[in-house]
């Protein structure tokens, strides 16, 4: 059946990874111009406010500052493991003699060769593989900020020659942006791995995981603010 040849993986699998980077692409091009239509323009915005307030009253909030960061390690760690899991468990089926590494017969569409199953595997462990190592990165960033942001400010008389002074709230700042870019880009890989998986069960899958995909992602990524004449409406329906 021509619904069996190779070229279904060769065209519906670029194209569902080419949307998704387009998606991202437009993402980023949005949060450079119009940083705050977009989420993640406007929790950055809301984070370097925060760490600004943390360090400026830092003996009333340090405790709130270390369980703040403490939380985002934890989400951090949860994924890690979980790629890490899934990468383990793809290495197992691979590295087994058992038929789960062969495709359902008549219930997968293109090609399910020796060759083109390894290509399968090896893209979607490449891809976990590296959501891992950002997450990891993004937890080494966290756990700079969650010493730094309780350092002091102001010049000290230690053996180190005053480098409190050194320890801003816009480098720390930096650093937990850093984190937080890391873990943006873990999820997204994440996000794009889920899709990738159903590729063992057929290309035609992942393009239509990924046509889901992009769109939820839209909805969640963007803020959608209302114009002034919806707002009077809104105002009016108050009133009323």
């Amino acid at each position: 059946m021509e619904w069996r040849k190779w070229y279904l993986d060769a065209v519906l699998v670029p194209c569902a990874l080419l949307m998704m980077f387009c998606y991202h692409i437009y993402l980023w091009y949005k949060v450079r111009t119009e940083p705050f239509s977009t989420i993640v323009g406007t929790n950055a915005r809301a984070r370097r406010s925060w760490v600004a307030a943390i360090m400026k009253d830092n003996e009333k909030r340090n405790i709130l500052a270390i369980q703040t960061l403490r939380n985002t390690i934890m989400g951090a760690t949860l994924m890690a493991t979980t790629c890490i899991l899934l990468c383990s468990g793809l290495a197992a089926i691979l590295s087994s003699t058992y038929s789960i590494k062969k495709p359902l017969n008549d219930a997968v569409y293109g090609a399910h060769g020796d060759f083109t199953m390894a290509i399968k595997y090896v893209t979607i462990l490449t891809i976990f593989l590296s959501a891992f190592f950002t997450h990891s990165l993004s937890i080494r960033f966290i756990g700079q900020v969650n010493i730094l942001i309780n350092a002091p400010q102001e010049p000290s008389s230690d053996d180190f020659g005053g480098i409190g002074s050194f320890v801003t709230p816009e480098y720390v700042s930096d650093l937990l942006e850093k984190a937080f870019l890391l873990n943006t880009i873990g999820n997204r890989l994440f996000y794009m791995g889920l899709p990738l998986m159903l590729w063992i069960f057929g290309p035609v899958l992942v393009f239509l995981g990924s046509s889901l995909m992009v769109p939820v992602l839209y909805n969640l990524d963007f803020v959608f603010m209302l114009s002034n004449k919806e707002k009077g409406k809104v105002d009016c329906h108050e009133r009323f």
